[in-house]
């Protein structure tokens, strides 16, 4: 099984590959959530991170962490730096507007003082950024976006994404 594992940034910010077998993967558990790991954020993320949490309450999709925010919550070492990202997941359940979610995370994106980035997750276990879902719904032509599964990308018309796809 292929693991990446980034070293911090005071380490040069090298990630490391490995390879394991599979027995050797004692454990697997979901990214934490957004609420949990908001705990080691900069202070100057906490209004962007309440807004994400408050979309997430009014939507009902929790999100979860990834990224810098996810190691620095993970290991207590420093992952964050005054240019990282604030890496979010979406999951999102079927028959879900997925569109209305991108554009509330737009709402934020405009007032918030770092880059809201990261994906949202179908139930399908498929991942798709959500600034390219939402530049490609406003695209006139028949809009691609890639999409991230445990078996590799592939392109996708957003027409076939479940939440999507009727407001294509």
């Amino acid at each position: 099984m292929p693991v990446g594992v980034p070293l911090p940034p005071a380490a040069g910010k090298r990630r490391v590959a490995l390879l394991l077998p599979p027995e050797g993967v004692l454990q697997r558990s979901s990214p934490p959530l957004l609420r949990a790991a908001a705990r080691v954020a900069d202070p100057g993320w906490r209004s962007t991170i309440v807004w994400l949490l408050a979309l997430g309450a009014r939507t009902g999709v929790e999100p979860s962490a990834f990224g810098s925010l996810l190691w620095q919550h993970l290991t207590g070492l420093p992952y964050l730096s005054p240019h990282s990202d604030l890496d979010v997941l979406w999951p999102v359940p079927a028959d879900f507007d997925v569109l209305s979610l991108v554009f509330s995370i737009t709402e934020v994106q405009r007032a918030a003082p770092l880059r809201i980035d990261g994906e949202v997750v179908f139930p399908d276990g498929s991942a798709v950024n959500w600034r390219e879902l939402w530049n490609a719904h406003r695209t006139a032509d028949r809009p691609m976006v890639l999409a991230k599964t445990m078996e590799g990308v592939r392109l996708l018309d957003i027409a076939s994404l479940p939440g999507v796809g009727q407001h294509a």
